[in-house]
Order: structure tokens, then C-alpha cells, then sequence
């Protein structure tokens, strides 16, 4: 028999009285959650992530006494398993610090609200948290009902091709939940003489990408850098898609060059994978390479279709290694994918591929 669902255990962690009270209520309204308590700080929220043992706490990024990175680092140091959503303010420091969180091991994040109204503010907050809570609902069940695993029927494994696959011009990589740590886990891993160029679409807002790609080059062989329009996909490079805008790469007097527009969301998404993969299916075919990580929902499953008709090779992260097994899964469960492999797989395959010579 199917055990009864348990409710999401939730602490708010804010050293404003009223955003505590602005997240509690918000919280309240989302079924299925129960606020087991509030903090000022981060030493306090420690002690009470101790005793009460939430399944995710909404965090603050400064605060007195200890901050939210600190509060990440000491969770990881104790290997205190929590989900950390952060509220991050909509400014360059913000952007930095959140960055930072998300490569600390942070969940995802929201944007603080800055509506002249309280009930404003409360109803941005909650379109903005109910997504993450559903995103962390679909983790925390997939752990307990692990207990016992049914046997679930195998998804459809895509069809076979035959030969091999060309050598690759450019890779693109989509990610979402998540993604921050997976990029700061394998990008620096990617040598610096890697042949081609790498377009990346994150999903987050304006500022953040930007800080994402100067945490990135601090730390990576080849060059990291926020995408802008009429820029040379070259190699040596990896490019992150801007926030709030659209990224492509077309092919202009023989050169790849990365277009940035205004263009629509895609699947709600703007930058989208979609987008992007479409691209290069329509520019690079086979000479494409796509691979999927961590993220919520569908995006990269169509801008994969294309890929994979057009004869190039999709990776997927596993479902194992993966944050949110969304996006992967999406791609995989439509029988696109190639490879599924573990995120630490990833940049092997990638130096791989990139150097063995086209078949014949």
C-alpha cells in the first residue's frame, strides 16, 4: 500500500520580522507545506534545522550573526540534508552572492519583491515559490518512496543509428535547477585546448548570468563569459546565454556568431534551450553536439528533436546525480537521447568526442 504523503516541512530563515511573517504566509497558502518555524540568523536557523529537521528552509542572504553562505557552508560541513531556496535581492550584489550560493549547493532561488503593497509583494513571491516547492516535493518523494522502489516499466530506448557520429563544431549545454554547481563542477574540468566553442543556456535573470560567468572564468581553462550580440563563437570560449534575453548562433560569412534578441519565452523560458538548440540543428546538423543537465520541466526536448534529426549526438545527465530529474528526463523519456551519464561522465564524453575524427 502506497504510504499517505507526508507534508513539506518548511523554515523561514529572514532577519526581517515582516518577510518572515510575508514568507510564513505565503508558505501557509501552498498545499502541502508546513512551516515548522521561523529564524533571524543563521545560527539560529541552524539550531532549529538540528531539532526540527525541515525538508527546505527559504533563506536570507544577509543576516547578523551568520549569513546564508555561511549557513550553506556550515550545512554542508555537518551533512545536514536541507534544501536551501534563496530570496535574493535584484541587484549586482545579490546576483554575486546568490551565485555563490548555488555553487555552495543552494536549491534554487526567488527574487525579493519590491511591490508598494504587502499583498503584492505576497502574491509575487508565491508565483515565484510554488515551482521551487513543487520542484523539492518531486526530490523529497522520489527519496522516501526509494524505501521499497517499485519496478517501474523501462522508458523507451531511442532507436539505433547507424555509423558514427561527426565530430562536433560547437556544444550546447541546457540547465536549470541546479545548474549553477553542476557548471561549477564540470567546466573547469574541460581542458583548455578543447576544439570547439560551448553556448550554455541557464535559466535565471538579467545580472545573474553575468555574475555566474565571472565566477565561471575565475575558475575554468577556457574563457567564460556572458554572451553579447555579434560576438564570434570561437574556441576557447564558453558563452552564457544572457538573462531575459534569447541566444542563437548563426552561421554569417562563414563565421559562427551568437545572436542575442528579444524574441518570445519558449516554454516559458527566456534564454531557452529550445531556442538555442534549434540553432544549431539548423546551422551545425550533425557537426552539433547537445547535452541536457539538471533542471525543471521541458525545456530542450524540442530544440533536441531538431538536433537529432538533423543526425547530432544528445547527452543527458543521469537521473542519480541530477538535482531535479526534469529536463533530462523530459528528452530522454522522448527517446532523443544517445548517452545518459553521470554528471562527473560529462566532460570525458565532451573531450571525447571533440577529438576523435569523423567516421567515414
Amino acid at each position: 500500500m502506497t504510504p499517505p504523503e507526508q507534508p513539506l516541512k518548511a523554515l523561514v530563515v529572514d532577519d526581517s520580522a515582516l518577510f518572515r511573517k510575508i514568507v510564513r504566509e505565503v508558505l501557509q497558502q501552498i498545499p502541502g507545506v508546513e512551516v515548522v518555524g521561523t529564524a533571524a540568523n543563521g545560527r539560529a536557523a541552524l539550531e532549529r534545522i538540528v531539532d526540527d529537521r525541515p525538508d527546505f528552509i527559504t533563506l536570507d542572504l544577509e543576516m547578523p550573526e551568520l549569513d546564508g553562505l555561511g549557513l550553506l557552508r556550515e550545512l554542508a560541513v555537518r551533512d545536514l540534508d536541507v534544501k536551501a531556496v534563496m530570496i535574493s535581492s535584484q541587484t549586482s550584489t545579490g546576483a554575486q552572492a546568490t551565485s555563490a550560493a548555488l555553487q555552495l549547493g543552494a536549491f534554487d532561488f526567488v527574487l525579493k519583491p519590491h511591490a508598494a503593497q504587502p499583498a503584492a509583494n505576497a502574491e509575487q513571491l508565491r508565483r515565484q515559490l510554488e515551482p521551487k516547492v513543487a520542484a523539492i516535493a518531486s526530490t523529497i518523494g522520489h527519496r522516501r518512496v526509494r524505501i521499497e522502489p517499485p519496478q517501474p516499466a523501462p522508458p523507451p530506448r531511442p532507436a539505433e543509428r547507424a555509423g558514427k557520429f561527426a565530430t562536433p563544431k560547437i556544444v550546447g549545454i541546457g540547465v536549470s535547477t541546479g545548474g549553477p554547481a553542476a557548471l561549477s563542477r564540470i567546466l573547469p574540468r574541460i581542458p583548455g585546448d578543447f576544439p570547439c566553442p560551448i553556448v550554455v543556456v541557464q535559466h535565471m535573470p538579467p545580472m545573474f548570468t553575468k555574475s555566474l560567468a565571472e565566477d565561471l572564468n575565475r575558475s575554468c581553462r577556457l574563457e567564460v563569459l556572458e554572451a553579447h550580440d555579434g560576438c564570434v563563437a570561437e574556441p576557447g570560449k564558453i558563452f552564457i546565454a544572457p538573462g531575459g534575453k534569447q541566444m542563437r548562433v548563426s552561421m554569417l560569412t562563414g563565421r559562427p556568431v551568437i545572436q542575442i534578441t528579444d524574441d518570445p519565452p519558449e516554454r516559458h523560458c527566456k534564454p531557452s534551450v529550445d531556442y538555442l538548440f534549434r540553432s544549431l540543428a539548423s546551422h551545425f546538423g550533425p557537426e552539433a553536439l547537445g547535452v541536457i543537465l539538471t533542471g525543471m520541466g521541458d525545456d530542450g526536448t524540442i530544440g533536441c528533436r531538431h538536433l537529432r534529426e538533423r543526425g547530432a549526438r544528445i547527452i543527458a545527465q543521469d537521473q542519480a546525480t541530477c538535482v531535479v530529474y526534469g529536463m533530462p528526463k523530459s528528452v530522454f523519456e522522448a527517446g532523443l537521447v544517445d548517452q545518459v551519464e553521470p554528471l562527473d561522465r560529462i566532460v570525458p564524453c565532451l573531450v571525447s568526442a571533440a577529438t576523435v575524427e569523423a567516421a567515414v
